[in-house]
């Protein structure tokens, strides 16, 4: 008997409303009159890593031309200094729109959180009904933990996750063929590349579940080894001409603009904003063992091994998929997303604390256990109040040796926990997942309880 996702769902969104609600008292206290000439809250910089209450949305009021209301991109670039300038922001199209839409009727820094909370609100209760309706109780693991309540308003995150479960959600019904889902979740997957670049990871997965498993879907009788190109093209031709379709008027009306915000990702420097198990791990194996810059030498590291070691990591997460796909028949695309994501954030160049939104739906979707959840989380919970007391004590506000323990727990502990995720994630079951065809006959063992 399938038991109701309706009240699990409900539930779920009430509980994500209250959560986001904690999520905006939270960074609102470090908003608030008096505010200077531009509008920044005078008392920011003070209360920001002291209070844990920094967000990149205040921090961003200023210096990238959105209290100006300028319009992302078209005017901008990028200075020799690396500084950027005409409205340009370091994110994707999509992203910079969005941090213009919430400034609109913004006059302060204060207004700017606000109307941007106010807009980022519906899709983290869009993603909580989701979750809620595909994975029941489960939900709660979104609504009900704390990485919502720090993270929520941290950046424009929220967008960007709504659009990728709602992505996973179409491909996991039933209403059209398998080619079809594929597509429309190739946009879905797109957009969230133009808001945030994590979501086109997961086409690639996609990909390889249409290419290998579509004709099977659409034929009962079909032979296993019958493989559908067509619609593995289809799926990745979508996905190119999304993002493309998306780009090419910033990149027509501003090329510059739109270039400069590669440009400046490209310079990042792994340095102590980046999280990073580079910054803590190689910059001292490197000799920098004092103070908190780092080198040239080491920045050119970092820029090639990251991206190596991560194309190494989503190679071998497609190639067990495909080895779990010659035992059971179906290719796990999104246990092996979960993994390729595992592999981005272990070894990025860039880990910032709001990340951790990116993965609680895949412990909502995913069947891993709850203890590992539980201890990614107070793991995180270590690393996103340490660093901001980290940041704190540099300035000599503080003594250092409790806040660089914390960052220490969350930076290692974070590390240790993804590896394991990393192969967890390979070898679990969609909560979802309804009758799929093996070599010859139905693997029960993926039926989720309701539908058993």
């Amino acid at each position: 008997m399938r038991t109701s996702r309706s009240l699990p769902a409900l539930v779920a969104v009430v509980t994500c409303a209250l959560t986001l609600l904690l999520g905006y008292l939270n960074k609102a206290r470090c908003a608030g009159p008096p505010f200077d000439l531009f509008g920044r809250s005078m008392q920011f910089d003070e209360l920001k890593d002291a209070t844990v209450c920094y967000s990149d949305i205040q921090q961003l009021w200023l210096g990238r031309g959105i209290n100006l209301h300028q319009f992302p991109f078209v005017d901008g670039g990028i200075t020799t200094a690396g500084n950027l300038t005409g409205g340009t922001v370091e994110y994707p199209v999509l992203g910079g729109v969005l941090m213009w839409v919430g400034a609109l009727f913004a006059e302060t820094d204060a207004d700017f959180l606000l109307h941007s909370a106010l807009l980022l609100t519906p899709f983290g209760l869009l993603t909580a009904w989701i979750l809620g309706r595909i994975a029941g109780w489960h939900a709660l693991w979104w609504s009900a933990t704390p990485p919502l309540v720090m993270y929520a308003f941290l950046n424009w995150d929220l967008p960007v996750v709504a659009v990728t479960v709602l992505a996973i959600a179409v491909v996991g019904t039933r209403r059209w063929s398998l080619r079809t889902r594929g597509m429309i979740a190739a946009v879905l997957l797109a957009v969230g590349f133009c808001l945030k670049l994590y979501p086109g990871l997961f086409v690639l997965p996609l990909i390889a579940y249409v290419f290998l498993d579509g004709t099977a879907e659409r034929d009962d009788s079909a032979p296993i080894g019958r493989r559908d190109l067509r619609g593995a093209l289809a799926v990745a031709g979508t996905a190119v001409a999304t993002v493309v379709a998306v780009n090419l008027p910033f990149a027509i009306l501003g090329f510059d603009g739109w270039r400069a915000s590669f440009t400046f990702q490209q310079n990042r420097a792994a340095d102590a904003t980046s999280n990073s198990i580079w910054y803590w791990g190689l910059r001292p194996l490197m000799g920098n063992y004092q103070g908190h810059e780092v080198t040239s030498e080491y920045n050119d590291v970092v820029a090639l091994v990251s991206p190596v070691l991560m194309l190494a990591v989503f190679a071998a997460a497609l190639w067990l998929g495909w080895r779990r796909y010659l035992r059971e028949g179906v290719y796990p695309w999104l246990p092996v997303a979960a993994a390729i994501l595992c592999g981005f954030l272990l070894l990025h160049k860039v880990h910032s604390p709001q990340y951790t939104l990116w993965l609680l739906p895949l412990f909502v979707l995913l069947r891993i256990p709850w203890q590992l959840v539980a201890t990614y989380l107070l793991v995180d919970l270590s690393m996103g109040i340490g660093i901001f007391l980290w940041f704190d004590s540099t300035a000599g506000n503080s003594d250092q040796a409790l806040p660089l323990t914390l960052v220490h727990i969350g930076v290692w502990g974070r590390a240790l926990l993804l590896v394991v995720l990393f192969f967890v994630f390979l070898n679990s079951s969609e909560r979802h997942s309804t009758k799929r065809r093996t070599h010859g006959h139905h693997d029960r063992s993926l039926e989720s309880p309701a539908n058993a």
